[in-house]
């Protein structure tokens, strides 16, 4: 979303310049527009737990054209998750691909990338009796499904972990060239995860990282140099990769990592301490200039997650927001209700000066948010408090249900002006739900001079405009007169005439300049 800025000091902007200038912030309101897409179907009890389009989305979706595109842990037509597409509008759901259950196959929890007609993605289990996963390949259309690479057979050690050569649990992948890159969330010689990468043609499989073995400190919590378990995907800029690991690290309580594409350089970029700065991270980083963002499940000043910032050389991190507490004691999860949202597994996007996230548990209802903060931190906006479950019945009993979802996991996606998730249960059935989050615009303004006095102008019907601001939403006209140190003043004294609102005043000739943007509320 965009604020359109104006500066009227000393000359007349023609309305083509305006939105030129505008770009310094991001307006957003409350008066989102929530749509359930697609509400997973129950699957059938006992056997395989198969259905016709799969249960409990936990990964990112990715959109191309019109389309989304995603994955399904369970169920399916054979019973180990599905790929599945579904328009932007809602129609059109198509089961792609349904993963079957002979030899430990399927079960994504990544999701897919697009490349021409091609989708790449992973399967958590994979291959005859090789329970570490794999990468595989198919068409767009369902056809020619491949596995690129089944990762090597394993055992677990006496920790639980899962050790083999290759890496166990691949998750999402990053595409460059012709070139996959990956992380594993356990395997590897140590059992905690590693960095690969391979060929789109199921060749060149490399091990360019294997995280290191740690030991238990003072807190029970595993520690090494560089972080264990990697519960994300990672992202590229230029020859570099940047990561998260969930904990290890000094402090055991995960890490930020950067490495080349060829495997050389590996660093560690950030120690999380499991204080102010978070701890537990799950979700995927996102890059802005030199700047990494991101979230953190656990930690924070109330100990329910954090969203951070922080060069990529590891200077300046800052918490930009501390998700507040739950009432009753710390347990780890399902603590109630609150403001804001707790426990953000999944990782964050970035639109101009904003980040868009989603909590697994907390807001008005307890079952996780949609929100959104500029990236310095401020402006917190809940967008969408998911709405709540009954009591869950237990036993064989189907699940809760609602009309909404419940509990997302997976990052959203923005396309225009909407955003894309899923989350990991609710829905109709209970088995979660493909949704879509719309954000109202604001209108760009006309501007005209006459007589030595500027007039900004735009229709009633554009939005919900309220002159002066009231409870319930819309946009407003703000002005300041110093964008270095901004004090945003909410301007009241604009008129409506012929459906139009209108705000006129007289050009500035000397003095400070007047800075103008239209805000939602």
């Amino acid at each position: 979303m965009k604020n359109y800025m104006t500066n009227l000091k000393k000359i007349v902007l023609l309305p083509a310049l305006t939105a030129g200038l505008g770009l310094f912030l991001t307006s957003r309101t409350t008066a989102q527009t929530f749509t359930t897409l697609h509400s997973f179907t129950a699957p059938s009890s006992g056997g395989l737990y198969t259905n016709s389009d799969g249960t409990l989305p936990v990964a990112a979706l990715m959109v191309s054209g019109a389309t989304l595109y995603g994955t399904a842990t369970g169920a399916g037509p054979g019973g180990s998750g599905t790929i599945f597409t579904i328009n932007t509008d809602g129609t059109g759901f198509t089961t792609v691909h349904g993963f079957t259950n002979n030899g430990y196959a399927g079960y994504p929890v990544g999701g897919v990338i697009i490349s021409g007609n091609t989708l790449y993605g992973t399967m958590n289990q994979g291959g005859l009796y090789a329970k570490g996963g794999g990468v595989f390949a198919i068409n767009n259309d369902g056809t020619s499904f491949t596995n690129l690479h089944i990762a090597s057979l394993g055992d677990f050690d006496f920790q639980g972990f899962y050790c083999n050569s290759d890496g166990a649990g691949p998750l999402d992948l990053v595409l460059s060239g012709n070139t996959l890159y990956g992380t594993t969330t356990t395997g590897g010689s140590a059992g905690y995860g590693t960095v690969f990468s391979i060929n789109t043609d199921g060749t060149g499989f490399t091990n360019t990282h294997i995280f290191a073995a740690g030991a238990l400190n003072s807190s029970e919590l595993t520690t090494n140099s560089d972080g264990i378990l990697p519960m994300a995907g990672l992202i590229i800029s230029g020859n570099t990769l940047y990561g998260t690991t969930e904990l290890g690290g000094s402090a055991g309580a995960g890490t930020i990592f950067a490495i080349n594409t060829d495997g050389t350089g590996f660093r560690t970029v950030y120690t999380f301490t499991n204080g102010s700065d978070g701890s537990d991270l799950y979700g995927k980083l996102v890059l802005s200039g030199n700047a990494l963002f991101g979230t953190a499940s656990e930690g924070g000043n109330s100990h329910w997650g954090t969203v951070f910032a922080v060069n990529t050389d590891g200077t300046g991190f800052a918490t930009l927001h501390s998700f507040t507490a739950l009432p009753g004691p710390y347990s780890g999860y399902y603590g109630g209700t609150n403001s804001d949202g707790a426990i953000p597994y999944a990782g964050l996007v970035l639109s101009g000066h904003t980040l868009y996230g989603t909590t697994f548990e907390g807001g008005s209802s307890g079952y996780g948010t949609v929100f959104a903060l500029n990236t310095d931190g401020t402006d917190f906006t809940t967008l969408h408090n998911f709405t709540s479950l009954p009591p869950f019945p237990g036993g064989s009993a189907p699940p809760p249900t609602n009309s909404d979802g419940a509990n997302p996991r997976g990052s959203l996606i923005l396309s225009g002006n909407t955003l894309y998730g899923t989350a990991y249960e609710g829905g109709s059935s209970g088995y979660g739900t493909v949704f879509s989050l719309s954000l109202p615009l604001p209108p760009q303004p006309t501007i005209t001079s006459s007589a030595g006095y500027v007039t900004m102008t735009w229709p009633t019907n554009a939005v919900a405009f309220t002159s002066p601001p009231t409870n319930g939403g819309g946009f407003t006209l703000q002005v300041c007169t110093n964008l270095g140190s901004p004090v945003w003043t909410s301007l009241e004294n604009l008129a409506v005439s012929n459906g139009v609102f209108y705000f006129t005043e007289p050009m500035q000739t000397g003095g400070a300049g007047r800075f103008y943007r239209i805000r939602a509320q």
